[in-house]
C-alpha cells in the first residue's frame, strides 16, 4: 500500500497529461488528500446508500455491448449538495452515457457502496514527519527523493 500511494502520487503529479507537472515553488502550497476505500458492499439497488456515508460505483450495461461504469467517493454528493438520485444521475453522465436516466436504466444499474477513511497532510508536514525535504538535495545527497521506496 506505502508503495502504491507513492506511485499514485507521483502520476498525480507527473504524469497527468491534463494538468501541467508539479514544480518545485508550487511544494510549500501543496496538500495531498488520500482516501482508503473500505467497507464495500453490493446494494440492493441503485438508491442503496447514504449520502456523506457512503462512496458508490455503478455499473451498467446498454445494447447488450455498451458498458459503462463510474465512481464517487463519499464526500462528492453532500460536497455538491446532491440528492441519491441527483449524484446517480450525475455518475451515469460521468460514465459516459447521454441517454434517458429513467427507470428502465436505473432498474439495470449494479451498485456497489463503500466507505473512505480519508487524511491529509501539507508539504510542511511531510517534511516534518520525515526529517528531511526530498527536494533539498544540500541536506540529504544520498537519500531518494521517494522516501517511500527503499533502496
Amino acid at each position: 500500500l506505502i508503495t502504491a500511494i507513492g506511485e499514485y502520487a507521483l502520476t498525480s503529479a507527473f504524469r497527468d497529461h491534463r494538468f501541467d507537472p508539479i514544480d518545485k515553488h508550487e511544494l510549500p502550497h501543496l496538500r495531498v488528500a488520500v482516501s482508503l476505500l473500505v467497507n464495500y458492499e453490493d446494494c440492493s439497488h441503485c438508491h442503496d446508500w447514504t449520502v456523506g456515508v457512503h462512496g458508490i460505483i455503478i455499473k451498467f450495461t446498454m445494447n447488450r455491448s455498451n458498458h459503462y461504469s463510474a465512481t464517487y467517493l463519499p464526500e462528492v454528493a453532500s460536497e455538491q449538495g446532491w440528492s441519491q438520485e441527483q449524484a446517480v444521475a450525475s455518475l451515469v453522465r460521468k460514465a459516459g452515457y447521454n441517454g434517458n436516466v429513467g427507470e428502465d436504466l436505473l432498474s439495470n444499474i449494479t451498485c456497489t457502496r463503500y466507505q473512505s477513511s480519508k487524511h491529509r497532510l501539507t508539504y510542511e508536514e511531510y517534511v516534518t514527519l520525515s526529517g528531511s525535504d526530498p527536494f533539498d538535495n544540500a541536506s540529504s545527497p544520498k537519500r531518494s527523493w521517494r522516501p517511500w521506496h527503499q533502496s
